[in-house]
């Protein structure tokens, strides 16, 4: 996802700073699950709760509440790394939780609102996580203090330990109570980044032992009493609606208990998920095709490249490149093809819901937890009050789960009110139901026009792109500015290039599919496109395809500077594109306020390409974890190989979604994997995103290597269908 950059509401002033004092925080409801209830201070005065994120126990346990969810990209340990090091905790004594819904205390600073995405997590928090262990700590001084009759100057704390020159020492919970008595500091002293202890350390991750072990809890862990498990027959065409149904033989499966329609299709409740797969397979359902999407893949191609050509609105525009290349001495043409995209994450989506006595009580990988309250809420008829919600531990994400029609919410809200609106259900989705759920990449056409002068300098660049908008028709629509949509061309726009005369258009193309943002979102298309065009720029004009970048660079391009250097010195760039059967690419790209650049080292087997390493440098600030740093990293890189090598959601005659499960959409498998080698560039910059700047620059590095192996550039993507295989 996206930086939304939503307005800020009048309460974050106080919850940005982590200082809420006196406020219910939440109890963890079960070991390490992610989930969490209610905390009532009154009823465990031993447990410190000096803020909205921190707890401390009488066992000296310190308990970090994390506003963000945990999906496997490190929040849990990242932010608890912010608590620690400014409350002098040792680490093995800090614990993570997943913070309940609730704007006012947990809004992300960035959004306006409690959610998680577009790479913000730490980005958001650095401030407001430091803030809050520094206050914790300041209150625990004062407790000790106070305790022994001594000045708060002469305390000092290590690794967990409080003590006083005398030899006194404690641990953190043996202050816990008479810490709760002592009065907040307004702004707590931060430490200089010279002292820091943890931060910039790989520490262990919080959540890799429950995870590893089996204990961790997702939403399929989750079983009420009486709880039935839900499926929905879905169109197969997106924007189908039921027609009619007839679920005679639906219950006739054993097991099976009732079949009702609701607005998202034909749901069938059971008491085992075997017998509501099979009472769905016996459904017979109509769909009502008037207002779906009929057309191909390849027939909304031709009608993007058609409005390609008749041009759109400038989303940037910098001289006049359109004389700039009327004038060149050589112009270069591409159109570039990228397809519908699913996020195939490891958790297909569910969702449990209990209701009772007008409350409802809601179990999901919620990643917007600010919009599936009152979508539930308002579903079902209750007060938002009378809603909560426990944030699961999520098997991935990648933008699925980050819905602003919180769609997976409704769903289960509509289960729970066609069946009476007392009980409780697991709603299950199979990798089925997700693969041709929609919700997409949007597919997109970007067509590219270059003119070089007589030296081979680029003289006029002009980018068109096509594509639908994820913002418009839906609850972020208000964030568009004069009905252009950011996310659809971003990265194309405000490239680190010094070109003379530029010009970047977009054109809005409407369609009943689905879209949603794709892990790196609009930067997932455009550092492909710019990259991968440069480069034919370049290659043209007989520029060397590292040097040539950095000659390019704007003077305020510092940061993409730094990391091509880096990344060029870490693969011994000298020049040398081709090393008997191994070429070279490189592609660098912004995103996120993360700087990344890569070069990889690809060969040819079989008339396809092996990628074999990948170098990679990144710029994201402070290095709070760099183990989690280079993860995200070398998984980002992973998951955009896999994506331009082989992925696409197809639409076949008629509209019908062809890919669907992992037979027909083809992942990178592990022998595919290739070594990565990271190094972060040393910052004192506040820490940026990592989650999703890793993967933009791996396409065009393998595509421009390719080129310059073989001679061909992938312009339509995958490259399954560019070069065989």
């Amino acid at each position: 996802m996206t930086n939304l950059n939503l307005s800020r509401r009048g309460f974050l002033s106080t919850a940005s700073a982590g200082l809420v004092i006196g406020v219910v925080l939440p109890e963890k409801s079960r070991a390490q699950s992610g989930a969490a209830t209610a905390f009532d201070p009154a009823a465990d005065p031993a447990t410190f709760a000096p803020n909205a994120f921190v707890r401390v126990a009488p066992d000296d346990t310190v308990t970090v509440l994390i506003k963000h969810i945990e999906f496997g990209q490190g929040p849990n340990t990242g932010l608890a790394t912010l608590v620690a090091e400014e409350l002098d905790a040792d680490w093995s004594q800090m614990r993570a939780e997943s913070a309940p819904a609730n704007d006012e205390l947990y809004a992300n600073t960035l959004f306006g609102l409690q959610g998680t995405g577009g790479s913000t997590a730490m980005a958001n928090s650095y401030m407001q996580m430091r803030k809050a262990g520094a206050a914790a700590r300041a209150m625990l001084v004062d407790a000790a203090a106070a305790e022994w009759g001594v000045p708060a100057s002469e305390i000092t704390i290590l690794k967990g330990r409080i003590s006083h020159p005398n030899g006194t020492e404690a641990g953190f919970g043996a202050f816990a109570e008479k810490a709760a008595t002592m009065t907040a500091p307004a702004e707590p002293k931060l430490k200089e980044a010279k002292d820091f202890t943890l931060i910039g350390t790989d520490v262990p991750k919080l959540d890799t032992h429950a995870k590893t072990t089996g204990q961790a809890e997702y939403t399929m862990d989750v079983y009420r009493e009486g709880m039935e498990t839900v499926v929905v027959a879905h169109p197969d065409k997106m924007g189908a609606v039921v027609a009619s149904f007839d679920d005679t033989d639906a219950l006739k499966v054993p097991g099976v208990i009732a079949v009702r329609e609701i607005p998202q299709g034909v749901a069938v409740y059971a008491k085992t998920t075997g017998a509501a797969l099979k009472g769905r397979e016996a459904l017979q359902v109509t769909w009502d095709d008037s207002k779906a999407e009929t057309r191909s893949s390849a027939q909304i191609y031709a009608d993007f490249s058609r409005a390609a050509a008749e041009g759109g609105r400038a989303a940037e525009e910098v001289g006049d490149a359109m004389a700039g290349i009327d004038g060149a001495a050589q112009v270069i043409e591409a159109e570039f093809h990228f397809p519908y995209l699913a996020h195939a994450a490891l958790e297909p989506l569910d969702a449990v819901l209990e209701v009772a006595d007008g409350k409802a009580e809601l179990w999901m990988g919620s990643q917007f937890p600010s919009l599936d309250k009152p979508t539930l809420a308002a579903t079902l008829g209750v007060d938002p009050s009378d809603v909560q919600i426990n944030v699961m531990f999520a098997g991935g994400s990648f933008g699925r789960r980050a819905q602003p029609t919180a769609h997976v919410a409704a769903e289960v809200a509509e289960i729970a009110k066609a069946a009476g609106g007392n009980g409780s259900w697991k709603l299950l989705w199979t990798r089925e139901d997700d693969m041709i759920g929609g919700y997409y990449r949007p597919l997109t056409v970007h067509k590219m026009k270059g003119g070089l002068d007589a030296d081979g300098n680029i003289v006029g660049w002009h980018d068109v792109v096509v594509n639908q908008s994820i913002m418009a028709g839906g609850p972020m629509e208000g964030m568009m500015k004069d009905g252009m949509d950011p996310t659809s061309y971003e990265g194309a726009t405000k490239m680190p290039y010094d070109l003379p005369a530029l010009k970047v258009d977009w054109v809005r193309q409407d369609s009943p599919v689905s879209v949603l943002w794709w892990r790196s979102v609009g930067h997932s298309h455009t550092g492909y496109a710019t990259e991968v065009f440069l480069d034919q720029l370049l290659e043209a004009g007989g520029k060397d395809p590292v040097q040539g970048r950095l000659d390019l660079m704007k003077g305020d391009a510092g940061r993409d500077r730094g990391v091509l250097e880096k990344v060029a010195a870490l693969a011994g760039w000298d020049g040398t594109k081709v090393k008997g059967d191994r070429a070279y690419g490189v592609a660098v790209h912004e995103s996120f306020n993360t700087y990344v650049a890569q070069i990889v080292e690809v060969s040819d087997q079989g008339g396809f390409p092996k990628v074999h390493k990948i170098w990679c440098a990144v710029d994201c600030g402070v290095a709070v974890n760099p183990n989690v740093i280079r993860a995200q990293i070398e998984g980002g890189a992973g998951y955009g190989l896999g994506s331009v090598l082989f992925d696409e959601v197809t639409l076949g005659e008629g509209g019908t979604i062809m890919e669907r499960n992992f037979d027909t959409y083809r992942m990178l498998r592990i022998n595919e994997m290739p070594q990565v080698e990271v190094a972060i560039v040393q910052s004192d910059n506040d820490p940026t995103g990592i989650g999703e700047p890793g993967l933009p620059p791996v396409g065009p590095a393998v595509a421009n290597a390719w080129r310059t192996l073989t001679g061909q550039a992938v312009t339509k993507l995958p490259f399954t269908k560019s070069v065989g295989v």
